[in-house]
C-alpha cells in the first residue's frame, strides 16, 4: 500500500495493491477509482485533498491480531 500527496495540484492518491488497472471510474467529480479486470479496487484519487480530508493529521495504526489460546 502507498500513499502520495501531490502539494502543487492539493491530490492524494492512495495504492492498495500493484494489480494491473483494468478500468477508472470517476465516483464523482473529484473522486476515481482504479479497478482490475475482476473488478476490485486498486487505488483512488482524491482531488481537493486538504478540504476533504484531514491529510495534516495523517497517521498509520496497524492493529496485532489476538494470539490463539
Amino acid at each position: 500500500m502507498r500513499i502520495q500527496y501531490f502539494h502543487d495540484t492539493d491530490t492524494l492518491y492512495i495504492v492498495l495493491n500493484d494489480n494491473i488497472v483494468f478500468e477508472t471510474k470517476e465516483l464523482d467529480e473529484n473522486t476515481l477509482l482504479d479497478l482490475d479486470e475482476r473488478g476490485n479496487l486498486v487505488s483512488f484519487t482524491l482531488e481537493h485533498a486538504q478540504t476533504r480530508t484531514n491529510i495534516a493529521d495523517f497517521s498509520f495504526q496497524q492493529i496485532a491480531l489476538p494470539v490463539p489460546a
